[in-house]
């Protein structure tokens, strides 16, 4: 072939940026799209378990088979994404011996590291389990950060010559003769550094194939060729809490329900899930009462949480796939296995294939076979090579080091960078200057942020999921605004003012249902901090947000003035109940 077929990949998540690794490593020419932010969609919004395969042991043993193998490869590929915690599922009382059993041998037939454990030994792993549980099987669970794996997936895509664009939203498919030729696509305005990007405006971008990876949205790109993709998209809640209450994976060993896991991740536990259907992937109440459960459910297993903080909740969109002759009306019943649509063979549309259902720690195994499907099509010859060769990062890295003489950093934050930043640790953490840290919480140094910030403009978002800044206690109470500053020099007021407000707003999101006892306190700090010290809310005289100087009455602070004096009091009070959509906060 006189050059390599150009392929167009749409979706940023786990599954898109696998692919586009895989196609550029065989050698084709690939093109990525998201409408977001890399890991905008479900990838973004998972529990960070890393499948070992156990929770699916008994239900559904394909695919804990697949999860098994797959848990395996990312230990070594992805060693700098991954932590080895262990996972248990735990029996209490009132669970049932026989299901307990029928997990041990489901364990045992996947090929799933299975061990009893009693009570007491499953204490002395992890003391805050509850005194009254039975006993444990133990697997080799892990938790994974899927926004370090996926920025790591695409940064080795670009070495191999792909070209990411995020903020780019597919509005159409082109369609010649009955076949699919590439894809039509709105850039954002303002989003900051893209590579190749375009600064707003519409694009053509032609194709010899184009790949729909797009999870829970992929029935909304097969509408634009007219073809039905069966997708059923299931809301599934989760709870961040404060601190790690446990430092192993725990499951409830019983039938599939919500509120059923604990997952170590970082500095904090995050507690799932739930299972409700809905009909659209982004159209969906946001309820508080799912907190309510987790915490009341999870504390018969971990009793602490039940005087724990939360900090905020989140929920994502399971891409779950029914083909159509199933017709479940329970979404914990449908398969978390994946399926490969060539839209050729199924509906007589040449040029898109569409790739569905799966799950984040198989993510490698359905790009490969995508992969091998398309090179399949154009005759192109070349082995599979992503589980073998490491992500960025993960090269020669096996042990932690303590940077603490090497680089000036404490030890602890040393250690911090060095979790995230891997093998690249010695090339981002090198710096002649002053290097202080910018998030306390998470411990990410200005080197950090400003590795970051190069790969993603004015994107504080996007230089979030890199490094977890503003990810932590506060959730950016006390680091939003040296982020903010991290931007100064390289970019004017304004754009460090708009990066700074919609960092504050994504951070805002999470919280509003997890707002009661010392979380509501914590909210209120920031939001007086913010308003007081930063003039987050523009009052009085700058309610347009232009930056300007506001023209406060200090002296009637102090003096304890009248409600008219104090003119933010109200305003700031529904800034915070409302979300603060008109205020960035």
């Amino acid at each position: 072939m006189a050059s390599a077929p150009h392929i167009v990949v749409v979706g940023g998540g786990s599954t898109g940026t696998g692919i586009t690794r895989d196609l550029a490593m065989r050698g084709l020419d690939v093109t990525l799209v998201e409408q977001g932010n890399l890991t905008h969609g479900t990838t973004g919004r998972m529990h960070g378990l890393l499948h070992s395969g156990g929770r699916y042991a008994v239900s559904d043993q394909a695919s804990a088979e697949e999860c098994i193998e797959e848990n395996r490869v990312l230990r070594d590929i992805a060693s700098h994404c991954v932590e080895l915690t262990g996972g248990l599922f735990v029996k209490r009382p009132e669970d049932t011996e026989e299901y307990f059993q029928a997990k041990l041998e489901g364990c045992e037939a996947c090929g799933i590291p299975a061990e009893v454990l009693t009570a007491e030994e499953a204490r002395e792993l992890e003391p805050h389990l509850a005194p009254d549980i039975d006993k444990a099987i133990s697997v080799p669970d892990g938790a994974v950060d899927p926004f370090r794996l996926v920025v790591a997936n695409a940064a080795s895509a670009q070495e191999h010559g792909a070209r990411i664009e995020t903020h780019s939203e597919v509005t159409d498919l082109l369609v010649e003769s009955g076949e699919i030729v590439g894809v039509e696509v709105e850039h954002a305005s303002g989003s900051g550094k893209r590579v190749h990007g375009t600064a707003g405006g519409t694009e053509e971008i032609r194709a010899d194939h184009v790949v729909n990876a797009t999870g829970a949205w992929a029935g909304q790109i097969g509408e634009m060729a007219g073809v039905d993709i069966e997708v059923r998209p299931s809301k599934g809640v989760m709870t961040i809490m404060n601190v790690r209450q446990v430092d192993t994976v725990i499951n409830r060993c019983r039938p599939k329900g919500d509120a059923d896991i604990v997952v170590p991740h970082e500095t904090t536990c995050i507690l799932g899930t739930t299972d409700e259907e809905v009909d659209d992937p982004e159209d969906y109440p946001e309820e508080g009462w799912e907190v309510d459960l987790m915490i009341e459910t999870l504390s018969e297993l971990v009793p602490m949480l039940e005087d724990a903080r939360t900090i905020r909740s989140f929920w994502g969109v399971r891409p779950l796939y029914e083909p159509p002759d199933v017709g479940s009306d329970d979404p914990t019943d449908i398969t978390r296995d994946y399926f490969l649509l060539d839209h050729e063979e199924r509906d007589d549309l040449g040029g898109l294939t569409s790739i569905v259902g799966g799950k984040f720690t198989t993510y490698r195994m359905m790009a490969e076979e995508i992969a091998d499907h398309v090179c399949g099509k154009f005759g192109v010859d070349a082995d599979c090579r992503t589980a073998e060769v490491p992500l960025p990062g993960s090269e020669d890295f096996s042990v932690l080091r303590d940077y603490m003489d090497e680089f000036g950093l404490r030890s602890p934050i040393g250690r911090r960078s060095v979790e995230r930043l891997g093998s690249r640790a010695d090339d981002v953490l090198d710096v002649s200057g002053p290097n202080p840290t910018i998030c306390a919480c998470e411990g990410v140094t200005r080197a950090e942020v400003q590795d970051a910030i190069s790969q993603s403009g004015t994107d504080l978002n996007a230089v979030r999921i890199r490094t977890r800044a503003s990810m932590g206690n506060c959730q950016g109470g006390f680091c939003a605004h040296r982020l903010a500053s991290e931007l100064h020099g390289d970019y004017d007021e304004s754009a460090a003012r708009r990066a700074w407000d919609e960092l504050l707003q994504e951070r805002w999101k999470g919280q509003r249902h997890a707002l009661w006892g010392e979380q509501l306190s914590q909210a209120m700090l920031n939001y007086a901090l913010h308003a007081a010290t930063q003039n987050r809310d523009r009052d009085p005289a700058d309610r347009g947000g232009s930056g300007g100087e506001a023209e406060i009455d200090y002296g009637a602070f102090d003096a304890g003035g009248s409600d008219d004096a104090r003119a933010g009091g109200t305003d700031g009070e529904s800034a915070v109940a409302d979300g603060g959509n008109e205020r960035g906060y």
